[in-house]
Parts: C-alpha cells; structure tokens; sequence
C-alpha cells in the first residue's frame, strides 16, 4: 500500500490552537470512510491514539523559516549504501539504509520470480536504482535490541543534516 502523507496541519486537531516552531506535537493516522487521514494534536491534548488508528507517531513542529534538518543528498546515501557493503560489522546500518531509500523511492524492490539474474540470495534483498542503473544486494539484517539506540542515531546523522543532526 503506498500512502501520501501530507505535512502536519499546523494546528492542533482537538483544540484548534496554532503550533509553536519545534512545538513536540503527535500526528495519528487514522483509517477514515475517505480513506487513511492525518490528524495533528498538540502533546497537552494526545490522550493516546483514537480509534481506527494506523500509526501514531511524535514530531517537532517545523520553523517556517527553515534553518533546521535537511535530509542528506541520495547520491551521497547511495555512495554510503555502496560503502558500506564492504563493513559486515555496519549490516544492519547498511540494511536500515537500503530500506530507507526503499521508502524514498530511490530503490525499488525487485520481485525474485520475474527474472532469474535478480533473486537474491537466501536472506538478502535485490534492490533496483533507476539513478545508477544498478541492482544493489542488501542482506537483511536486523538490528540487534542492545544496539537500536546507538544505530538509530548513526542512521539519523546519515539520513539528517543542519541544526538537529
């Protein structure tokens, strides 16, 4: 299923109040007769997720003036993701990016029955990058529960750059 999620609305969906610039805040997506929905609550009217909630998750209310993280360039991630291939220690990074890229549309998963010279390894992922003109082979390799914390931020100084990385 491919969603399109909109930026936050820009004011609370309980209480109607404006956010602040990097105001915490909690967006939801809810499942609506319409189809998926987002909705915005300021963190001193979240009293959970509603009902018929997909996902739920906690942001910062972005400057309307910018200054703040700007997602790193995809060639640069590219050049990370083919770096890294040669790191078994960081395969777990290297898998979190793959998927990363995946979710940006930078790769795309290639589907192992429609052609022989893709399948994968057992274990690992084919991904397409119509940019390069490359098949990357990415292990799967999830991260272990000890390390989530210091893996999460080396993924997010990859992924972020400017004031918050």
């Amino acid at each position: 299923m491919d969603l399109k999620l909109h930026r936050p609305h820009g004011c609370c969906h309980v209480s109607g109040r404006a956010f602040a610039p990097g105001e915490p805040f909690y967006s939801a997506l809810v499942r609506s007769r319409t189809g998926p929905e987002r909705i915005d609550c300021a963190g001193e009217c979240w009293q959970g997720p509603p009902e018929a909630t997909l996902a739920w998750w906690r942001s910062l209310y972005p400057s309307p003036h910018g200054g703040g993280p700007e997602l790193a360039p995809v060639d640069v991630l590219l050049d990370l993701l083919e770096q890294l291939d040669s790191q078994p220690a960081d395969a777990a990074l290297r898998y979190l990016l793959a998927l990363e890229l995946v979710r940006r549309r930078v790769l795309r998963i290639l589907d192992p029955g429609t052609d022989a010279t893709t399948a994968p390894a057992p274990g690992s992922l084919s991904l397409a990058c119509r940019r390069r003109d490359a098949v990357y082979e990415v292990r799967v390799a999830l991260p272990d529960a000890a390390a989530t914390g210091s893996l999460q931020e080396r993924l997010v100084g990859l992924l972020w750059s400017g004031a918050a990385a």
